[in-house]
């Protein structure tokens, strides 16, 4: 199977894949640059797939690279990147945390519950990853593993990167009675139940809260004038 690495350049991250006459898949613009003898190929998406991709809002178009050499995933983001190891399981992840995968893992979407879909943030639709090989994902900061065993976790808000894909989803409110509601601060949580890991990002990459903290006040005061 192919090699993913993460590299770091003046604080930047990448995600260097290394292959030796072997083939990986990657969502459609992750790529950065590349060496080496390598071709890349995306295959026209069937009637349903196109179909599916209309309702899903997913990309069906994810190429793949073949050959011997490095690939370099980006751009560059100030956030952290975690490989998955897929032995036959199957997990779910967050928009936008896919960036590349060996091409024995099946990369397809995953459709929420009704409430949980309209509700949570994440939409009714998320990425789905299972079969064998690595997934590399990225997150906004570091990412904390969560092991439930026939627990509950409960998130106040959308900073759960990953899932294993038997774990139930649901969105509830955060205390019994409107009355608690209202006089807690806490509204609807997104409740994960069952036994299996969760990768969540609690705390947001130190250069991606300064850059925040310095370009969100930037951009208001632009846009107040």
């Amino acid at each position: 199977m192919a090699t993913f690495e993460v590299i770091e350049r003046q604080g930047l991250k990448m995600i260097r894949a290394t292959l030796n006459n072997e083939t990986i898949r990657a969502e459609s613009g992750a790529m950065h640059y590349m060496r080496g003898r390598i071709d890349i190929e995306t295959k026209a998406p069937t009637a349903g797939g196109l179909l599916k991709s209309m309702v899903t809002q997913e990309s069906i178009f994810r190429p793949t690279y073949t050959g011997t050499g490095e690939v370099y995933f980006g751009p560059p983001i100030f956030g952290e990147y975690t490989t998955l190891n897929l032995a036959g399981d199957a997990w779910i992840l967050d928009k936008g945390a896919y960036v590349c995968s060996d091409i024995g893992v099946e990369v397809g979407a995953w459709r929420n519950k009704a409430l949980a879909g309209l509700m949570s943030g994440e939409g009714f639709f998320q990425t789905k990853v299972e079969g064998h090989g690595a997934v590399v994902i990225q997150a906004p900061g570091p990412l904390e593993a969560v092991d439930l065993v026939n627990d509950r976790l409960v998130v106040d808000g959308n900073f759960a990167v990953a899932r294993q894909a038997h774990l139930d989803f649901n969105v509830r409110r955060a205390t019994k009675g409107m009355l608690g509601t209202i006089t807690s601060g806490e509204g609807l949580v997104n409740v994960i139940e069952g036994t299996g890991r969760v990768l969540i990002a609690p705390v947001p990459n130190i250069y991606s809260s300064l850059i925040s903290n310095i370009v969100g006040p930037f951009l208001a005061n632009r846009v107040a004038k």
